[in-house]
Parts: structure tokens; C-alpha cells; sequence
């Protein structure tokens, strides 16, 4: 197992068990309390450990050598694992959606929680604050697309909090409890938002897209340098997990021996490497000037790019 797995396997645990404590204590506490505001946050955070439970999975299954069923490797499992947390997402909005409509719409009477619901709301807050940083941190480290991706829900668990606990401060200032279950509802909102946002993030990779398309621009640039090679097209990037797959082809002097055309492609290896990161690998295709066949169906040129 390589670093950037290893921290992805230590953060997914960092996580579990401060997701797993946190909705242990809110479910708990909303039962206690009667807060419909606070189950739902407790049933999010139930989400996260799931989630946190999946990353842990993926980081294993991408620790595993290519095979001759996946010569590139494993990565990719992460952007299925995206993919799968944005369905536990969105179930879980949507289950807290229709209890929270149900209980607006009850005709049993609603009685005001207790005031130990704000306590362990304040509490979440402030380590869903810290959880969030920390994922945030190690995903930008490793530039990882699941750890960025759980960090920003982890945000938005931050910004349902504070949610609920405006909701229960004028829940008991006005002496209001139906607005207890309409926090839960905006609660079930925020929810479903974050899941379709990560779904729509995850789509990118599997469709052997970039989410940076000014990785283009230097690639070109970097062929620019070379001495010799010219014309650069069907140029295409793919990212496996959060690694660059590059294909390109460039014109040569169709004179030049064949060991000269294989310089003139690693040096245009090494310039790309000096200026795109996180390179997984580089095909370069050399052709003879005055080769280059038109309507090319796959791959960019330097024209598309004006």
C-alpha cells in the first residue's frame, strides 16, 4: 500500500469512529429530547459512517497491484465509491424528507424538545468542524476526489448543525415546536443538494473526463518547448482516481532516425511532467510531418482550445 492510501485508509478511520460517537449522542439525545431536528442531524451522521465505512473499503481494493483484468490498476475504484456515497446520500435525505413532511402534517399534538438538544447540537458543531478540516486537509494533500468529497458533506453536516440550532434556539424562544420539525425538513434539503452535487462531481471521472480542462493548455505548452516536435493533436486526458492518463500525438521530421524520434518523445514526456502533476503515465505517438490525418474523432488540438 502506497502513502496516499495509507492516509486515505487513517483518515476514513479518523472519521469513522468521530461520525460514529456523534450520532450515537444525537440520536440518543433526540429521543431524549423529543427533537425531530436533532434525529434527522443524528441520522446524517449515521450517513457518514457508512460513508466512512466504504472509503475504508475503497482504500484497500486500491492498494491492489494491476492485474490482467485491470492492467491500469485500482484506482478507479474511488470514483465508484463517489459514486456509491452519493446514493447513500440521497436515500438518506429522502428518508428524513418524509418522516419530517409526515410529522409537519400529524395530527398529534407536538411538544416542545428539551433543552439538552442544543447542547450536543453545539457539540456536534464544533467536531464536525474539526472533522471536516482534517478530511479537507489530507484530501487536498493526496488530492484525493473521495476525501474532498466527504469533506465537503462534513461542511455541510457544519452548516446543518448550525441549522438545527437556530431552529431549536427560536423553537424555545418563541415557543414554536412545529418549527423544530421544519429544521428537520430544511435538514432533508441541504442533504439531498450535497448527494446530487456529488453525484454530477463523480461523473467526470467515469466518463474519462478532467475536472481541470486547463490541463489542455499545458500539455500544449509543454510540446511547445520541445525542439522538433510540432503539431500536437488527438490529445486526450483522462484521470484514473486522482492521477492523469495523457495521449497524444505530435509530428517529427519525417528524416530523423528512429532513435531521434524517441528522444524527441521523452523529452516531451518530461516537459509535461514538469508541468502537469499527479501524472499517472504518458503515451506519446510520433508521426511524420504532413501525416496527420483530419477529422479526427477523438482527442483536441490546439485549435479547439482558442
Amino acid at each position: 500500500m502506497d502513502k496516499n492510501e495509507k492516509v486515505l485508509l487513517r483518515t476514513s478511520w479518523v472519521s469513522t469512529i468521530g461520525n460514529f460517537i456523534l450520532s450515537v449522542a444525537k440520536l440518543i439525545i433526540g429521543f431524549i429530547s423529543g427533537s425531530m431536528a436533532v434525529i434527522s442531524d443524528g441520522i446524517d451522521s449515521a450517513t457518514d459512517v457508512v460513508i466512512s465505512i466504504v472509503m475504508i473499503i475503497t482504500a484497500k481494493i486500491m492498494g491492489r497491484p494491476p492485474s490482467k483484468k485491470f492492467a491500469y490498476g485500482y484506482e478507479k475504484a474511488e470514483s465508484i465509491a463517489t459514486k456509491v456515497l452519493s446514493f447513500v446520500i440521497f436515500y438518506a435525505g429522502i428518508q428524513m424528507m418524509i418522516t419530517t413532511i409526515r410529522g409537519l402534517f400529524s395530527a398529534e399534538t407536538k411538544e416542545m424538545p428539551s433543552f439538552i438538544a442544543i447542547y450536543v447540537t453545539i457539540f456536534s458543531i464544533v467536531c464536525k468542524l474539526a472533522l471536516a478540516l482534517y478530511q479537507y486537509k489530507k484530501g487536498k494533500k493526496i488530492n484525493s476526489s473521495l476525501l474532498k468529497a466527504n469533506a465537503i458533506n462534513m461542511s455541510n453536516d457544519v452548516i446543518i448543525s448550525l441549522g438545527v440550532l437556530v431552529g431549536l434556539l427560536f423553537t424555545f424562544i418563541l415557543d414554536l415546536p412545529i418549527l423544530d420539525t421544519i429544521t428537520g425538513l430544511i435538514i432533508s434539503l441541504f442533504i439531498l443538494r450535497t448527494a446530487v452535487k456529488i453525484f454530477m462531481d463523480s461523473n467526470v471521472e467515469l466518463m474519462d473526463g478532467v475536472k481541470d480542462e486547463g490541463v489542455y493548455n499545458k500539455i500544449f505548452e509543454a510540446v511547445e518547448q520541445v525542439e522538433g516536435a510540432s503539431n500536437p493533436h488527438r490529445v486526450r486526458s483522462r484521470q484514473i482516481g486522482n492521477l492523469y492518463m495523457i495521449d497524444l500525438d505530435v509530428e517529427v521530421d519525417g528524416s530523423i532516425t528512429v532513435s531521434q524520434a524517441h528522444e524527441i518523445a521523452d523529452e516531451i514526456e518530461n516537459k509535461i511532467k514538469q508541468t502537469v502533476e499527479n501524472i499517472y503515465d504518458i503515451v506519446v505517438h510520433i508521426e511524420p510531418k504532413g501525416q496527420c490525418r483530419d477529422n479526427e474523432k477523438f482527442g483536441l488540438d490546439e485549435n479547439m482550445m482558442n
